[in-house]
C-alpha cells in the first residue's frame, strides 16, 4: 500500500479531504478520476496488517479511541446530553467498525425532512445506489447462523417479515486467499470469510470490504495522498468566501509535542463524520468561517435505536457464529429490527450493562433496576457471570424511522452537547423493541439487559447519528445546497452523516456512499 508525507505549504493540493470514511474515499477517488491532486487527512491510525487490529474488545488500547488516555483504536464513544454515539476512527472511518450492512432506505427517506423537495432523490439516487453497491463489494448473506434463525422464528411468531441482508463482504471459499474479485487486478487479494464474528473488532482475515480496499485503494493508484494521525483543527480562507483559496492547519493527534503544519488547497471537503464534521464547523463558525450557516448543527438525528442484549442461559448456544449482522426483520415500513454480534472472548459490553426497565426519572429508573436484582437475583447473576458474554448475547438492533431532531451547540467552556430541537428526544425506553426484546427472551431462554447509561441517566445509544449539516434551498435553512456544496464559501463540500437531512430508519452507510457518488458527479473535470 502507498504511503505518503507530504511537506505543508510546499504544494498546492485542488482538494483536501478531511476524513475518511465513506464520504471522504468516494470523494478522494473520484476527484482524483478527474485529474485533480487530492490529500487526505485522518486523525485516526492506519490500520495496514491484520494484528493491528484486536483480537477482542477487552483489548482497549487497540479497540476504544480515547487518545488522552492512550487507547488508539477503531472504536469512538461521543457522550451527549442526549445521547451517546458510536463511531470509527482510522483510514478507512467508519468502515472500520461498522457491520457490513448496506440498506436502500424506504420510500419515506427520501420524501421528509431537510432535503425534502429540493431532488427527485429517490429517482436521482438509483444510479448512484447501484454504483455505491458495485464498490463497496455487495453480497446476499449467504448463511443461516443461529441468530439468523432466532430473528426468523421471531418473525414467524409475531407475523412480522425476516430477510437476509446485503453485506459488504467477500464471502468466496472460507479461509482462501485470491486475487483481486471486484476491479480487474487493480484491488488487493481478499480471503473467504470465516464467519468469526469480529466484523465491528476490525477484520482481521482479509475478508471485510473496508474503504482501504476499495475507494482509498484505487485512489491512491491515482495519486491521491494519506496522512493518518493528523487532526484538523483550522480552515483559512484565503478571500472572503475562499475564493482564492484555503489554508488548512492539523497537529499531531498523539504525543505531547503536538506540532502544528499546514497545508494550502483551492477546495475543501469535511468528511469527518457527524462528531468530527459537526464540532469542527461549529468552531470555525465563530472564528476563520464566520459566513458559515446559522443552521450549522441543526437537525441531528439518530434511527432512535435501542441497543438490547439478550443473555441465554443455554450453555450451547453460540451466538458469536456469524457476521455482525446478517438479517434484518421489518416491523413495519418505519421500524426494523437486526440482530448483532461480536467475536468470541468479546465480553467487554458485560462490564457496562444493567435490568431492562423504564421509568419516568433517574429515582424511579435506580428502584427499579435494585429491585430487578432482587426480585430475579439468579437470572441476573447468571449473566453477569456467564463463561462467554459475546457467545451467549444477542445483541438486538431496533431502529424507528421518526423525524425528530437535535441541536448540536458548544457551551461556555467550549465543549459539544446537544438540545432538543423538534419532536420528541431519543428515547432509552422504546415499548416496541422492550416487547421484542421479551419475545426473544422466551425462545432463546435467556434475560434481557441494556447499557448502564441507558437504564439509569435515561440516555439512548446510537451507531447511527446524522445531520447537523443539513440540506437546504438557500443559507437560511441549511448549511449545504441538493449538490453538497456549502453555503457562502467557494470549492467547500460536506460529504458524511452530517449531510444526511432525514431520518433513514435503517442503516446509513449506503445511503452516505451514494449521496456522496452524486455530489462528486457533479464537479466538472479539472
Amino acid at each position: 500500500m502507498l504511503s505518503s508525507n507530504p511537506s505543508p505549504m510546499s504544494e498546492i493540493w485542488d482538494y483536501i479531504v478531511i476524513g475518511s470514511g465513506f464520504g471522504g474515499s468516494v470523494s478522494a477517488l473520484r476527484l482524483a478520476e478527474k485529474g485533480y491532486k487530492v490529500l487526505v487527512i485522518e486523525k485516526g491510525k492506519w490500520y495496514r496488517n491484520p494484528d493491528d487490529f484486536p483480537k477482542t474488545n477487552w483489548h482497549l488500547r487497540k479497540w476504544l479511541w480515547m487518545p488522552r488516555l492512550g487507547m488508539q483504536g477503531i472504536f469512538k464513544m461521543s457522550f451527549y446530553r442526549h445521547v451517546v454515539a458510536l463511531s470509527g476512527v482510522g483510514v478507512g472511518g467508519g468502515s472500520l467498525v461498522y457491520a457490513n450492512t448496506l440498506p436502500v432506505p424506504e420510500k419515506p427517506f427520501f420524501n421528509s425532512g431537510h432535503w425534502k423537495g429540493l431532488a427527485d432523490w429517490e429517482a436521482e439516487l438509483q444510479p448512484y445506489y447501484t454504483i455505491a453497491k458495485k464498490m463497496l463489494g455487495t453480497a446476499p448473506h449467504p448463511y443461516m447462523s443461529i441468530s439468523d434463525h432466532t430473528m426468523k422464528q421471531l418473525a414467524e411468531d409475531e407475523g412480522l417479515t425476516f430477510r437476509k441482508n446485503d453485506v459488504a463482504v467477500y464471502f468466496g471459499k472460507p479461509g482462501e486467499t485470491v486475487e483481486d474479485p471486484y476491479f480487474d487486478g487493480k484491488g488487493p487479494t481478499r480471503t473467504g470469510c470465516i464467519e468469526c464474528g469480529g466484523c465491528m473488532l476490525g477484520c482481521r482475515y482479509n475478508a471485510k470490504n473496508t474503504l482501504d480496499k476499495n475507494y482509498l485503494h484505487l485512489a491512491q493508484q491515482l495519486g491521491v495522498k494519506i496522512i493518518a494521525e493528523r487532526e484538523v483543527i483550522d480552515v483559512i480562507p484565503d478571500g472572503k468566501h475562499g475564493e482564492n483559496g484555503y489554508q488548512v492547519v492539523v497537529r499531531n493527534t498523539f504525543g505531547w509535542l503536538r506540532k502544528k503544519e499546514r497545508f494550502i488547497t483551492k477546495g475543501v471537503i469535511f468528511a469527518g463524520g457527524v462528531t468530527g464534521t459537526v464540532p469542527l464547523l461549529l468552531q470555525l463558525r465563530s472564528s476563520s468561517l464566520p459566513h458559515l450557516s446559522a443552521m450549522t448543527g441543526h437537525g441531528i438525528r439518530t434511527n432512535s435505536e435501542s441497543l438490547i442484549g439478550v443473555t441465554t442461559f443455554d450453555k450451547d448456544k453460540d451466538f458469536s457464529n456469524g457476521i455482525a449482522i446478517g438479517s434484518i426483520v421489518d416491523v413495519d415500513e418505519n421500524r426494523h429490527l437486526e440482530p448483532v454480534k461480536y467475536a468470541a472472548g468479546s465480553g467487554f459490553f458485560r462490564m457496562l450493562m444493567a435490568p431492562m426497565i423504564s421509568g419516568p426519572n433517574i429515582i424511579v429508573r435506580l428502584w427499579k433496576i435494585i429491585a430487578a436484582f432482587i426480585i430475579h437475583p439468579i437470572d441476573y447473576l447468571k449473566v453477569i457471570f456467564t463463561d462467554d458474554w459475546a457467545k451467549r448475547t444477542q445483541i438486538l438492533l431496533y431502529m424507528e424511522s421518526i423525524d425528530s431532531t437535535l441541536r448540536m451547540k458548544k457551551n461556555i467552556f467550549g465543549l459539544t452537547n446537544t438540545q432538543n430541537e423538534k419532536g420528541p428526544s431519543p428515547t432509552a425506553f422504546n415499548p416496541k423493541a422492550q416487547y421484542l426484546a421479551h419475545k426473544t427472551e422466551a425462545i432463546i431462554n435467556g434475560k434481557a439487559m441494556v447499557l448502564n447509561t441507558e437504564a439509569l441517566l435515561g440516555i439512548p445509544t446510537t451507531a447511527h447519528i446524522l445531520g447537523g449539516a443539513c440540506m437546504g434551498k438557500d443559507a437560511e435553512s441549511g448549511v449545504i445546497d441538493n449538490k453538497n456544496k456549502v453555503f457562502n464559501y467557494e470549492n467547500m463540500y460536506v460529504c458524511d452523516g452530517s449531510m444526511i437531512s432525514s431520518n433513514p430508519g435503517v442503516n446509513p452507510s449506503l445511503s452516505i456512499t451514494a449521496i456522496s457518488e452524486r455530489a462528486m458527479a457533479m464537479i466538472p473535470k479539472k
